[in-house]
């Protein structure tokens, strides 16, 4: 957990600074050239390769405690769907993502845990509009929504000796908003890359939603690009007690390949 501590004190320090950067940056963009105001749109269906890392809570069940090696990532993904689009005035972007999956996970053996496994079913679809402060660098705000059904099945330490099967699953969803910031590549160039790193949450519906994404790639023409990089998905959510109780504290992670088309 020390890892994730330091990755999102590190995100969150890097959010801020370009928060601040962008803004020092706005005079010295209002000189340079106006943007073309034609829009542009960019479609990329993805595939991630993840894992998981952390715990989830369901009821009055232990907690199930998540520590996915990398070479555990290929085999969590069950299914998979993974859409972003974009459409971009060279000023302003507007910008929707949608990525679907089904993981298995198993779960670390503990004192009152034998053994078990975690099935989670991810849904989110985010929402975002960004403002080209300088050629690569956009800042802007986004709403993440989260749907996630969640099913434990462990094997409970029984006293005396033994194992007890036990099984629960509960669905929520949740609304997260997000301040994001992206670095990227210029324009028209066939090379590219973009970093982008997104933060929010704030108690609204996650008590700390992050998301940070790193890619690289190459265009091919003026229609196709294929890119490839890392993403991580970060969750600290927690509602209800009893019965009702829901606990969803996790990284997502992992490989990622995107092929891009251009209109």
């Amino acid at each position: 957990m020390k890892t994730k501590l330091f990755i999102k004190h590190t995100f969150f320090a890097f959010v801020v600074s370009f928060l601040i950067s962008g803004n020092l940056m706005a005079q010295e963009s209002e000189t340079a050239t106006t943007p073309k105001s034609e829009w542009k749109y960019l479609a990329e269906l993805y595939m991630m390769f993840p894992s998981m890392n952390g715990s989830v809570g369901l009821g009055n069940l232990p907690d199930a405690t998540l520590d996915a090696s990398s070479g555990d990532i290929l085999g969590k993904l069950k299914m998979g769907f993974m859409l972003n689009a974009e459409a971009t005035n060279g000023k302003w972007t507007i910008g929707s993502d949608i990525l679907y999956m089904s993981l298995v996970q198993g779960v670390e053996p503990r004192i009152l845990i034998n053994s078990g496994e975690v099935t989670a079913k991810q849904l989110g679809w985010e929402v975002a509009g960004l403002y080209t402060v300088t050629p690569w660098l956009d800042l802007g705000l986004g709403g993440l929504l989260n749907s996630i059904n969640s099913e434990v099945n462990l094997n409970l330490n029984a006293i005396g000796g033994g194992t007890t099967p036990t099984s629960k699953s509960l669905t929520q969803t949740w609304f997260d908003p997000m301040l994001i910031a992206r670095v990227k590549s210029k324009p028209g160039e066939k090379f590219i890359y973009m970093f982008r790193g997104e933060i929010g949450g704030f108690g609204i519906g996650s008590d700390l939603a992050m998301q940070m994404q790193a890619y690289a790639g190459y265009r091919f023409s003026k229609l196709f690009q294929i890119t490839g990089g890392y993403r991580i998905i970060s969750l600290d959510y927690e509602c209800g007690s009893g019965q009702d109780r829901f606990m969803y504290n996790v990284d997502t992670s992992g490989p990622v390949v995107r092929f891009g088309f251009n209109f």
